[in-house]
């Protein structure tokens, strides 16, 4: 992974999805963007109330100036930590709308899911599903490591699963790694190999020797049994697809991954 976009939800202080992306930045050798976007409040503003308007446009002036401020100090910081190349840019609209945007052209998003977030239902899933790149969420606290030791791939046999393992590769080789294997999916339905796809003779092929564990929970469950199986195995990290379909304008998560995103308290890494 060469460039690695991060999600800045503030620019005055480091978050955990700042504090994670730039210093796996560096461990990797990759570059770094911070993004830190703002909704546009004149999109619910009534038109006819100018005093209001011209006060509430001086105090969004106001806000893109001290976050266009905030490029130097991001700059310097990426530096020390030895980043080989660090942007900030910052996005006037809505949120999900810019990072998705800003990741057509990187291989990494960086996501923050603070209790606040969780609580107010932030639409992290919209953003997964729609992203095109794989995600990494970072839970609530910060994350003292970026070197991944001991990691969790949730396997299932879905195009979602395969997608998130071969995105993680990088990640996996040189560390140990359980593969939780539930009732799986072929890969493309309809499509019968010989021979059959073999998850492990993939990993095995990238110097990856994954632990197989069977995992027998029933959908409502299964989100709770992957992460007991990563508290149990010390994970640091836990790879899965991102499922999901779409509601009319919503994307909606399904529910091992709703309940993943709800409960993690390691960072997770998912791809649609």
């Amino acid at each position: 992974m060469r460039s690695i976009l991060v999600h800045a939800t503030s620019f005055e202080r480091h978050t955990p999805a700042l504090e994670f992306g730039v210093r796996l930045a560096a461990a990797s050798g990759a570059s770094v963007t911070g993004v830190y976007a703002y909704e546009d409040p004149l999109y619910t503003m009534p038109p006819f109330n100018a005093t209001v308007i011209d006060e509430l446009e001086a105090k969004i002036a106001a806000l893109l100036q001290s976050a266009v401020s905030a490029r130097q100090p991001f700059l310097d910081w990426a530096a020390s930590l030895k980043v080989p190349a660090a942007e900030w840019l910052v996005a006037r609209g809505p949120i999900e709308a810019a990072l998705v945007q800003a990741a057509t052209c990187r291989d990494l998003l960086v996501l923050d899911h603070t209790e606040a977030r969780r609580a107010a239902h932030w639409d992290v899933a919209g953003l997964i599903l729609r992203a095109g790149v794989p995600c990494i969420v970072v839970p609530p606290r910060t994350v003292p490591a970026v070197h991944f030791k001991r990691i969790v791939v949730a396997w299932n046999g879905s195009p979602e699963a395969m997608r998130a393992v071969h995105s993680a590769v990088s990640f996996l080789a040189g560390a140990q790694v359980l593969l939780l294997r539930g009732e799986e999916r072929a890969l493309e339905p309809g499509v019968d190999w010989d021979p059959p796809f073999d998850i492990r003779q993939y990993l095995r092929a990238r110097r990856v020797d994954a632990e197989p564990r069977l995992v027998s929970a029933g959908p409502d469950a299964v989100g709770a049994s992957l992460l007991e199986a990563a508290t149990h195995f010390g994970a640091d990290l836990l790879v899965m697809g991102a499922y999901g379909r779409s509601r009319f304008s919503e994307w909606v998560l399904g529910g091992a991954t709703r309940d993943v995103l709800a409960h993690a308290e390691i960072p997770v890494l998912l791809q649609h």
